[in-house]
């Protein structure tokens, strides 16, 4: 895949943007002409939706349609230059030398101490050129992981509008625009494509997603925004197509067992006391560790965590009797003893099952994983109610589609 052009490209931030506390992403005039639940919150910086019209016509649209969210304030950095590879090796937990041209792989990164400071995924555009998009910014801890390497670091989150295509029928609108051969992208891979009725306009595709279902996620300048939202809103009136906000994505991403920094675990720089900063062998994440490659940030601590058992954590899935979500809520062995605390809950509408994420103290969840209860209030006529509901370990992703995975996707 040839190298990003890096052309001089107009900036998007306005020259008197602090003047407001959050700033419009490069969709934002798209989204707020179909607004009506006047539902907005601040993600990095930028005014977002959370509800567009209905969270439950949204979620539907996810699993049985296609929807278009948002993704622009995710943190975007490119890193570039002979050592590139070396550099992201020495940063993160995967081995990047084995991440081809032309691939994305989902990742995380360490302090010192072995602790998560943040996952994400890491594009590789080139042999000396990559794209690393996150929830967290690390400029600064980027730029100081830098002395003996051959490397640029930047951020360009402004310089790049990102929309996420997801749903059953996402493919097919996608074809429906002009973008020729799009079917043929397998999972994790992505592609460079001209965008239709812009001269010289280029959209990187990829095929990934925050949703568990089949999905897309492109990224054009910020300038080119609007003319690629108006191309897909066209295509897709056959297909389904609607807006989405966060609420509805959510949900979705609850039931494909996904974590999320500040949901499901704190970034260690962020973290308070000590004992809120978790390992990746504390949230799931064992599975990208990776000690056959070189020395990286954190190894020494998790060679040693992993010799020692010495995980206090673990995060998990949960099944909860009842139809009452239980998000922050409290969770309890033999109904006295506090065990660990959910992190993200909701009732899954495709699944019909009470499902939630938490993260409890071993060996809870491990090797005792019966006489589970969780602690629920909720509302009932104007009331709080306190509900002690039992709970199960169950594997992660609670909903799992096969068509997420399928190539060439259906056509709808």
């Amino acid at each position: 895949m040839a190298a990003e052009n890096h052309a001089p490209v107009k900036e998007f931030w306005p020259k008197d943007h602090f003047r407001k506390p959050l700033t419009d992403t490069p969709f934002h005039d798209r989204i707020a002409a179909l607004m009506r639940a006047s539902a907005w919150y601040g993600w990095g910086g930028y005014t977002v939706a959370s509800v567009i019209e209905d969270k439950e016509i949204e979620y539907f649209a996810i699993r049985n349609a296609a929807t278009l969210f948002d993704i622009s304030p995710m943190v975007k950095y490119r890193i570039s230059g002979p050592d590139a590879e070396a550099y992201l090796n020495r940063l993160t937990l995967r081995d990047v030398a084995g991440l081809a041209v032309g691939r994305v792989h989902y990742t995380a990164w360490c302090d010192d101490d072995g602790k998560v400071l943040d996952d994400g995924t890491l594009f590789r555009l080139s042999d000396w050129e990559f794209r690393l998009c996150c929830q967290e910014r690390h400029l600064p801890w980027l730029l100081d992981s830098t002395p003996g390497f051959e490397v640029a670091v930047e951020e360009v989150t402004h310089r790049i509008a990102g929309l996420a295509l997801q749903g059953p029928t996402s493919c097919s609108v996608l074809r429906r625009a002009g973008f020729a051969d799009v079917e043929t992208l397998v999972p994790f891979e992505m592609r460079n494509f001209s965008l239709p009725g812009a001269n010289g306009v280029e959209v990187l595709i990829s095929r990934t997603g925050f949703t568990g279902d089949l999905g897309y996620e492109l990224f054009v300048p910020s300038d080119q925004a609007t003319a690629l939202w108006d191309v897909l809103w066209k295509a897709g009136r056959l297909h389904g197509l609607c807006a989405t906000g966060f609420a509805a994505v959510d949900i979705a991403r609850i039931e494909a067992g996904f974590i999320m920094a500040r949901s499901d675990f704190i970034p260690s720089e962020h973290a308070v006391r000590e004992n809120r900063r978790r390992s990746p062998f504390e949230i799931g994440l064992d599975w990208m560790v990776d000690f056959g490659k070189g020395h990286f940030n954190g190894r020494r601590a998790l060679e040693e965590e992993k010799r020692r058992k010495s995980s206090r954590y673990v995060l998990v899935g949960l099944e909860i009797d009842g139809n009452e979500p239980a998000p922050n809520a409290i969770v309890y062995h033999g109904k006295t003893r506090r065990i660990g605390v959910i992190s993200a809950a909701a009732w899954s509408p495709t699944a019909k099952r009470n499902i939630a994420i938490a993260s409890l103290e071993r060996p809870y969840g491990v090797r005792k994983t019966d006489d589970l209860w969780v602690e629920i209030y909720a509302m009932h006529e104007l009331q709080y109610t306190k509900l002690m509901m039992r709970a199960r370990v169950v594997e992660r992703p609670f909903l799992k589609l096969d068509r997420r995975r399928a190539t060439p996707p259906a056509e709808f």
